[in-house]
């Protein structure tokens, strides 16, 4: 189990003599953006396809009740730092609110004393600013896009390149911006796949931490995964959406070949999971209720593709079912055993514990940590675990507000059988889509969760650390590249030497719109 010692934030200069590389498992941790739970065929979704999702889902064990946070960037701070996200002063996506307190500890700071060199590809969305980035809380390598999408802009200094696009976008690579070739996610995977090459032979064990942006909008898939849905009569809206989806998939199916080539399964965990709840706009669904379901298309013998959220209520930035239920595939060859469901109830919080324990790293004293190993439900057939509750808020107040105005808002406490959301209890176990609310049956259930809740909010309500801070005047992506571009270029990234099959060569399709500055729509 984890051990507990005491740590130096600043310094992170613990040192312990690393083990053999044999003893220590390289670990690929693959996330996608607004994918959620219903969009895999292995989760019975009646018409997606998704092979190699469901060929991992089948030689891994899958926690089958993973809680994220409810929207982006909580998630990813409650990932990074095994703290919940408004304890971490993450109570947005932009605003500044996005951005993880810089006391926190992070997972690579953690695995770092046991031995690893990490790795950072995507997405990032935990503050754009400098002493934010990747590189300054862990990460020795880092090739990502700003803002929570692809071409954003927001007040404040959340802001991707001015002008990016998913076709041929540009990167900050280690600080430096590059200018790349072929469709966003085949560069990210690739630059995983390059930069785990690179390191696969030394002796130290690696973390790589791939975070698309697809599917999350805008919603353009490469031409002909946009093109097979479009002809089956899909809104391209939605065709981008699903064909983003397939292309994962494809890409997936792409980076297990080539790590069982360089013969480096055996000694590597590879996990799937997605930031929140499927997206309220591009999958077909109306509300964010989830209900009801819509025809998309049409198959080939005329059948109508209906769209699907695995019977949940609840999409993302909701606090129910279907707004904070992901994947959670793990795959880890010879060690665990494959194509077992684990039911209980586990969270995004867990990760880092989880990693850290199987690492053999250490945890800090000095942070809190709220997530729990799931090494016993990984490696043992049925080990104790005790019940807990889950705290989901979806933190969506207005710059300015009084947060504790929403303390009884968009909230929600969750345990292995009963989801609470409001003054509403719901069984989980015996009416997993929410439709009857028994708060009057268990009104003991009620009241102990929501005891439990004005705990957690009173302790978070202190760190809440980014509420009301005056936003930036300057957004560090525009600064940054402007300056570069002017005094040294952009210069073409070199790309790996890979066997990758590009699912796109040419150049900007022109059907994309980057989110512009001071959309109402957020991520």
């Amino acid at each position: 189990m984890i051990k507990i010692i005491p740590f130096l934030v600043l310094g992170l200069t613990t040192l312990h003599a690393a083990e053999p590389k044999s003893t220590k498992p390289n670990i690929i941790l693959v996330m996608t953006d607004d994918q959620g739970y219903a969009p895999v065929g292995a989760h019975g979704h009646p018409w997606i396809r998704t092979p190699h999702l469901d060929k991992m889902h089948a030689e891994s064990i899958r926690f089958d009740r993973f809680m994220m946070g409810s929207t982006c960037a909580p998630s990813r701070a409650g990932i990074m730092t095994g703290v919940h996200s408004i304890k971490n002063g993450v109570t947005h996506t932009i605003y500044e609110r996005e951005r993880v307190n810089l006391k926190a500890i992070t997972l690579p700071q953690v695995l770092k004393p046991a031995g690893y060199t990490s790795g950072y590809f995507g997405k990032w969305h935990l503050g754009d600013e400098d002493p934010y980035q990747p590189e300054n809380r862990g990460f020795d390598e880092v090739f990502i896009h700003g803002a929570g999408g692809i071409g954003q802009a927001y007040p404040g200094s959340c802001a991707d390149v001015p002008g990016n696009t998913y076709f041929n976008p540009v990167i900050k690579h280690n600080g430096k911006f590059v200018k790349t070739k072929g469709y966003c996610t085949d560069v990210f995977f690739k630059a995983t796949l390059g930069w785990i090459q690179s390191v696969k032979d030394s002796d130290q064990p690696f973390f790589a931490y791939l975070s698309t942006n697809a599917p999350h909008s805008p919603f353009v898939a490469p031409p002909k995964y946009q093109k097979y849905f479009e002809d089956l009569g899909f809104h391209p809206r939605s065709a981008g959406f699903y064909g983003m989806i397939e292309h994962i998939d494809d890409c997936m199916g792409q980076m297990f070949k080539q790590l069982e080539e360089w013969g480096i399964m055996d000694n590597t965990i590879v996990i799937f999971t997605s930031d929140n709840g499927t997206t309220t706009s591009g999958n077909g669904l109306k509300g964010k209720a989830g209900r009801p379901q819509v025809k998309l298309g049409t198959d080939k013998d005329g059948k109508a593709m209906m769209s699907y959220n695995a019977g949940m209520k609840g999409l993302k930035g909701t606090v129910e079912e279907g707004g904070v239920r992901v994947p959670f595939f793990v795959r880890w060859n010879g060690k665990i055993k494959e194509g077992r469901t684990v039911e209980k109830l586990v969270t995004y919080l867990d990760i880092l514990p989880t990693l850290a324990d199987i690492a053999g790293a250490e945890l800090p004293t000095s942070q809190a940590f709220e997530g729990r190993s799931l090494k016993p439900l990984l490696l043992e057939n049925d080990p104790d675990w005790k019940d807990r509750f889950h705290f989901q808020h979806v933190t969506r107040w207005n710059r300015g507000e009084d947060p504790d105005k929403f303390k009884w808002k968009n909230y929600s406490v969750r345990n292995q059988r009963f989801r609470l959301v409001g003054d509403a209890l719901y069984d989980m176990r015996n009416d997993p889509a929410q439709n009857k609310d028994v708060a009057s049956e268990h009104p003991e259930v009620v009241s102990e969760m929501k005891k439990a809740y004005e705990k957690f909010w009173d302790e978070a309500r202190p760190l809440m650390i980014n509420d009301g801070v005056p936003l930036a005047k300057e957004k560090p992506f525009h600064v940054d590249y402007k300056a570069q571009k002017a005094s040294s270029g952009i210069p073409d990234w070199k790309a790996p030497t890979l066997k990758w099959e590009e699912s796109y060569t040419g150049g900007p399709t022109g059907a994309e719109k980057p989110e512009k500055k001071g959309r109402k729509k957020r991520k």
